[in-house]
């Protein structure tokens, strides 16, 4: 499993400096349940906004 997590969505409640994500699972799915064939396919489900 990868160490790092990299993230550029600083709205994210999991944002860290650096582009580091500090949620504890990252949980990625595909649209309306397709099968993926690019990132731009898929929706990362552990976003949280921040408050």
């Amino acid at each position: 499993m990868a160490k790092d997590v990299l993230c550029e969505v600083n709205s994210c409640k999991y944002w860290a400096p650096d582009n580091q994500c500090k949620a504890s699972s990252i949980y990625v799915v595909s649209h309306r349940g397709k099968q993926a064939h690019k990132s731009e396919e898929t929706d990362c489900k552990t976003f949280e906004a921040k408050v």
